[in-house]
């Protein structure tokens, strides 16, 4: 069984949680449409800084 050889001290126990605590995600608002969205992402409707990059596909209407 490992046994430790000394104790760790609160500096180092401390140091080692020091990236332990989670952070906020980084938010932004496109300014064309009005959406939040992660940064550097584009949006669900496929616009990127005020640009639409991505073309959403057209749905078919089947009133027939």
């Amino acid at each position: 069984m490992a046994v430790q050889k000394s104790r760790r001290t609160p500096a180092t126990r401390g140091a080692r949680r020091s990236h332990d605590k989670l952070k906020n995600a980084a938010l932004s608002v496109d300014p064309t449409s009005g959406e939040t969205h992660l940064r550097h992402r584009v949006t669900p409707d496929g616009f990127y800084r005020g640009e639409q990059v991505v073309k959403q596909p057209e749905v078919a209407d089947d009133d027939e």
